[in-house]
C-alpha cells in the first residue's frame, strides 16, 4: 500500500509528458496558488483556534453545558454528549478528545457512546468550515448561512438520538 501514491505521482508525471503539458511549471503554479491561499486564510484560521482555546480554558463551555443538560435530558440527550454536542460545530479535535473520553467512561456500545458516534458522522465544524471556506473568498455576510448550518448541527444532534433509539431500542 505505500506504493500507491508514489505509483499515482508517477503516473501523472508520465501521463503529463506524454500530453507535453510543462509538468513542473503547472506544480510550481499549484504550490504558489496554494501558498497564497494559506496566506489569505491564515488570520481566520487563528483568530477561530483562539476563540476555541479561550472558550475552553475560561470555563465557558462548562457553564453552558451545565446550563444546557436539565433540557437536554428532558429532550432524552445523554447528558454525556452535551460537551461534544456543544463543541463540534467550533472544534473538530475538542469534540474528537470528547468522544474518546466519552468511550472510555461510559464504553463505545452504551446508550451514549452509539449517540456520540453517529454524531460526530454526521454533524461538521460548521464554524472552522464558514471560517475556511468564506475566509478563503473574502465573503463577510455569513447571517443566513451561519443559521442554517447551525440548524443542521442541532438535527444532527437531535436525529443522533432517534436514529440510536430506532436501531438499538436504547
Amino acid at each position: 500500500m505505500e506504493f500507491v501514491m508514489p505509483a499515482f505521482a508517477c503516473i501523472v508525471v508520465v501521463f503529463g509528458l506524454i500530453k507535453r503539458v510543462p509538468v513542473f511549471d503547472i506544480f510550481l503554479k499549484g504550490a504558489r496558488e496554494g501558498i497564497q491561499l494559506l496566506y489569505n486564510i491564515a488570520p481566520t484560521i487563528l483568530g477561530l483556534v483562539f476563540a476555541v482555546d479561550l472558550l475552553q480554558s475560561s470555563g465557558a463551555v462548562d457553564a453552558i453545558c451545565r446550563f444546557v443538560e436539565p433540557a437536554a435530558a428532558y429532550l432524552g440527550f445523554p447528558k454525556e454528549i452535551v460537551p461534544m454536542v456543544l463543541l463540534r460545530p467550533v472544534s473538530g479535535s475538542g469534540s474528537t478528545a470528547l468522544l474518546t473520553a466519552l468511550y472510555k467512561d461510559c464504553g463505545p456500545d452504551s446508550f451514549a457512546g452509539r449517540v456520540a458516534s453517529v454524531l460526530a458522522g454526521s454533524s461538521e465544524t460548521t464554524f472552522y468550515a464558514i471560517a475556511m471556506y468564506y475566509g478563503c473568498i473574502k465573503i463577510k455576510k455569513i447571517r443566513h448561512t451561519l443559521f442554517a448550518a447551525i440548524m443542521a448541527d442541532l438535527t444532527a444532534g437531535i436525529m443522533s438520538v432517534i436514529v440510536v433509539r430506532i436501531f438499538f431500542g436504547a
